[in-house]
């Protein structure tokens, strides 16, 4: 690839995705708070919705946090522990591929559904539709780079792909030179995910940050009426 156009897109790239999704949530938070929602289709066909959306959540977030501690997890920590960049890799392809490989699954399921249902198509947002379909590109995109490090398992890939998010977050002016060279399936795998992050604010993707964790500590009791008791008052 043109040296040029690799800095472009893995040096400048970056940094715009990621300050679009930053300052993007934040203001979007602030104007639309009441739109921070994942806007359920149930209602509309409850077929496929619920075991596609437990295989699809279930996988993307082993699949995030597996690359959240797989590159930006400064190298040195490993290299501290001992941890061979093979073994790393293996875990990587093994354990990364098979959550990627359930998470597809019901990606899939959930993409049939939204696209093949007449209701539920005329129902969704561009935004909607749109978003899934990335999603669904990039975890094919992933699930096809597995067979490409089975054929280098020497950990060598992996400690390049490490060392270039630790440069773009340490604003290393040459981490993209560390990306130059690399298959294209893993650079378009890449780009797609930052476009994922630049496109963040304006889909139904910040309804992740808003997970109600606080009802596992929450004190007190929630009470709840069945329609009979309300009926006889």
């Amino acid at each position: 690839m043109n040296t040029y156009l690799n800095h472009l897109l893995f040096g400048i790239y970056p940094y715009i995705a990621l300050a679009t999704m930053v300052v993007g949530t934040i203001i979007r938070f602030e104007r639309e708070p009441y739109s921070w929602r994942a806007s359920s289709s149930q209602l509309l066909r409850r077929k496929q919705l619920v075991l596609g959306s437990i295989l699809f959540h279930t996988g993307v977030l082993f699949v995030l946090f597996g690359h959240i501690v797989g590159l930006l997890v400064p190298i040195w920590v490993f290299d501290s522990l001992a941890v061979k960049h093979e073994w790393k890799q293996a875990l990587a392809v093994y354990g990364g591929g098979t959550a990627g490989l359930v998470s597809f699954i019901g990606a899939s399921m959930l993409l049939h559904r939204r696209l093949f249902d007449s209701r539920i198509r005329v129902n969704s947002a561009f935004a909607d539709t749109g978003i899934l379909v990335l999603l669904w590109v990039q975890l094919a995109l992933g699930l096809a780079t597995v067979p490409i490090s089975l054929g280098h398992m020497d950990g060598e890939q992996m400690v390049k792909f490490m060392a270039w998010a630790n440069g773009i977050f340490t604003f290393n002016p040459t981490a993209s030179l560390w990306i130059d060279g690399a298959h294209w399936i893993f650079r378009t795998h890449i780009f797609l995910g930052l476009t994922i992050f630049l496109v963040f604010p304006f889909t139904r993707l910040p309804h992740m940050l808003s997970v109600p964790v606080r009802y596992i500590w929450r004190g007190g009791y929630q009470i709840v009426r069945s329609r009979r008791s309300l009926i006889n008052g």
